[in-house]
């Protein structure tokens, strides 16, 4: 039988560790906690090799006296709490005593300190387990810990980390939260030598986010300010029109701490209720005030989760206060309007007669490609997108028809039945579905639309068959992308379009770009969190890529593994869900029709990537039994 026995200091202390210490960015967290804690007003990041080799945080805090360095390395020394009383009220950001205990039990550890009115400091060497040294330094008033070879003595523990560049990017997320939750105290991050952030520390709010964020997404806030009983919440929120694909952009601190709040955010978007589109979340900055003793920072050594006495309260004043700042700051977003500029490269149209349709409505208007191989600032119009992927209509055979058209007509047949065979070669497990028999003189079969939504189609004698006209285009769309027919037809942008992301996004961006090209978007980084879509799928504009690219992001920042082909299907459900026409959309005759016959064509299309169904049938007996026919 197994004997019990008490672990040694040393393995006691790596087990502990592995708590606090996960990855450089929790590191970095720790000793940035201490320095605020300290007092400091200005403190500098130093990173090299995402933090896995070199680690500098300097401050110009109280410092540490001589006598009580040592002290601090000790597990569960800490001069933040002194009896069980003060844990019902926690003010500062660190109050476990773990941190320097655990960062010296898996690094080599340096630190040198001089406490305010001391005339020297101390240096002192400690870490993986080796006799620490105390001795007498010159050195600034503060403290100044390097922390080296993070993990050298548990490779285990190595092996889990991530690629320099992701290890990198958390700790400037870690950096980002941290300058946003103190304002009043000046942020510089150096990363491998150069400079990624410099916060001035002037106690504006603006000025923070600004550095952080950037100018764009700073210009998309609105102040918030309010009180309600003893829960204040001021920062910034969004406007409706700045809402994102997704939550990244939600920050929440409680009292100078960054936390994870369910509640708060539930109320965030329980105000934005009936402002912005369904699947779209708003951005905000928000800094809650309460009583530390109504809240309960000590359930997790990330200190990230907190529980509330009360949450009603706190859902409340949240709510009232983004929904007050909406009230007062929210202003209709100004409509941008672009005249097509025809290039003097670009081929004149042919006219085309309008006999066969003689109810066809006027020409829907042209887009506008944002760029080209030509020179810069010529736009150039381009079809209907619509009729660009599904190929433009069949000009069916009328007497007089002209050249061109009979041409153009037996080109479409050719690219259809081209495209038709491409796609039976890449899909490798076509639906065992009923081939949907050729419709005679379709033109003549389809009824109309119903609601903006659904194409009406006389399939039979007996049969009707309803079309969900976008759930048919988006798989449409859905299988030539997988089968790589706009990979390579992806378009160049004129203006690159910025996008600002989050830490996390931002890397696992920068780990896909290869993805990324895979699904038609040239993607590069611009630096501080922003990326820069270059090129996207012809089949988007370049707001619809910068959304597109902003959840393709979220999506693969939650991806713990390589990307794989259900990743990929991912990405392609979102640029095809983006690019196909819209339930209510103003559809031409002509459109419908080239719809119709595209689905006709594609037996394996009987769902949208969405498992929505594509069409359904109606049999002419169930609708004479609701007549009373029979």
């Amino acid at each position: 039988m197994p004997r019990i026995r008490v672990l040694e200091k040393q393995v006691a202390e790596l087990i502990a560790a592995g708590e606090v210490v996960e990855r450089p960015s929790a590191v970095i967290k720790e000793l940035v906690e201490n320095a605020v804690d300290a007092g400091a007003s200005v403190i500098t990041v130093e990173i090299r090799r995402g933090g896995v080799s070199y680690m500098r945080v300097t401050d110009n805090g109280c410092g540490i006296l001589p006598e009580d360095v040592p002290l601090a390395f000790l597990r569960h020394a800490t001069s933040k709490v002194a009896r069980q009383e003060d844990l019902d009220a926690i003010g500062t950001l660190g109050f476990r005593g773990e941190a320097l205990a655990s960062i010296s039990a898996v690094a080599r550890v340096e630190l040198l300190t001089r406490a305010k009115g001391m005339p020297t400091g101390a240096r002192y060497l400690c870490g993986g387990g080796e006799e620490p040294s105390l001795s007498e330094a010159g050195c600034p008033q503060g403290a100044t810990i390097v922390v080296r070879d993070l993990f050298f003595n548990t490779p285990a523990r190595m092996k889990f980390l991530k690629k320099d560049v992701t290890e990198g990017n958390a700790v400037a997320g870690v950096l980002d939260k941290l300058a946003l939750s103190h304002p009043e105290v000046s942020f510089r991050f150096i990363r491998d030598g150069k400079e990624q952030l410099h916060t001035l520390g002037d106690s504006k709010l603006p000025s923070a986010i600004y550095r952080v964020y950037g100018r764009e997404f700073a210009s998309t806030l609105i102040p918030v300010d309010y009180r309600l009983e003893h829960v204040s919440v001021s920062g910034f929120t969004s406007l409706p029109s700045g809402s994102r694909p997704n939550r990244s952009m939600q920050n929440f601190f409680i009292n100078g701490r960054f936390i994870r709040s369910r509640t708060a955010a539930a109320a965030v978007e329980e105000a934005y209720k009936g402002s912005i589109m369904v699947g779209k979340f708003p951005a905000c900055v928000l800094h809650i005030q309460i009583s530390p003793g109504a809240v309960d920072v000590n359930i997790h050594p990330a200190k990230l989760e907190v529980r509330f006495v009360n949450e009603r309260p706190v859902f409340d004043a949240v709510y009232h206060a983004v929904r007050s700042a909406l009230e007062q700051g929210d202003r209709p977003k100004a409509m941008e309007i672009r005249k097509p500029v025809v290039s003097p490269y670009a081929p004149v149209p042919e006219k085309k007669e309008q006999t066969v349709f003689p109810d066809l409505p006027a020409p829907r208007p042209t887009l506008t490609l944002r760029d080209s191989a030509l020179p810069a600032f010529q736009d150039f119009t381009l079809p209907d997108p619509i009729l660009r992927v599904l190929e433009a209509p069949l000009q069916p055979d009328f007497p007089g028809a002209s050249g061109a058209g009979r041409a153009k007509r037996s080109l479409d047949r050719r690219t259809r039945k081209e495209a038709g065979e491409a796609l039976a070669e890449h899909d490798e497990k076509p639906a065992a579905a009923v081939k949907l028999k050729a419709l005679p003189d379709i033109h003549n079969r389809i009824l109309g639309e119903a609601f903006g939504t659904y194409i009406i189609v006389e399939y039979s004698a007996d049969q009707l068959m309803f079309i969900d006209k976008h759930a048919a285009h988006e798989r449409l769309l859905y299988e030539r992308l997988k089968a790589g027919h706009f990979g390579a037809d992806a378009q160049a942008l004129l203006e690159p379009v910025a996008v600002n992301l989050e830490k996390e996004e931002y890397s696992a961006v920068l780990s896909h770009l290869d993805a990324l090209s895979q699904a038609g978007f040239e993607v590069s980084d611009f630096g501080a969190g922003t990326v820069l879509v270059r090129a996207a799928p012809l089949l988007l504009d370049g707001q619809d890529a910068a959304c597109a690219v902003m959840e393709i992001a979220g999506y693969l920042a939650g991806c713990r593994t390589e990307i794989t082909t259900a990743h990929m299907d991912w990405v392609y459900h979102n640029v095809a869900c983006r690019a196909a026409v819209k339930a209510g959309d103003r559809t031409s005759r002509q459109e419908l029709i080239s719809l119709a016959l595209e689905l006709e064509r594609s037996p394996q299309v009987r769902y949208c990537p969405h498992g929505r169904p594509v069409y359904i049938l109606l049999d002419r007996r169930e609708i004479e039994k609701q007549f009373g026919r029979i």
